[in-house]
């Protein structure tokens, strides 16, 4: 499935970091589990495992919570194709 919070660029830089946080923020999946752990409702579950695995992923790729600035400036550096080997 294609990571749909990158949408938020579309519309501005400012925009697309906000979206893309808030989705990616390991947080909310951790709220979204105990939502669902109290509720007793198995998709909350599996969208908080979703989600923190997502995350999780992405930081493991250098693609860390994004500055306003622009998709490529995370709070774990700057990324940059073209010195990846």
């Amino acid at each position: 499935v294609p990571d749909v919070s990158i949408a938020g660029y579309l519309i501005s830089s400012r925009i697309g970091a906000v979206v893309y946080n808030f989705f990616h923020h390991q947080g909310i999946a951790l709220g979204i589990g105990i939502a669902g752990v109290l509720m007793r409702n198995e998709a909350l579950n599996l969208a908080a495992i979703m989600l923190f695995g997502h995350s999780a992923l992405d930081r493991m790729f250098g693609y860390g919570l994004k500055y306003n600035s622009g998709f490529r400036f995370t709070h774990l550096g700057t990324i940059d194709r073209r010195t990846k080997t």
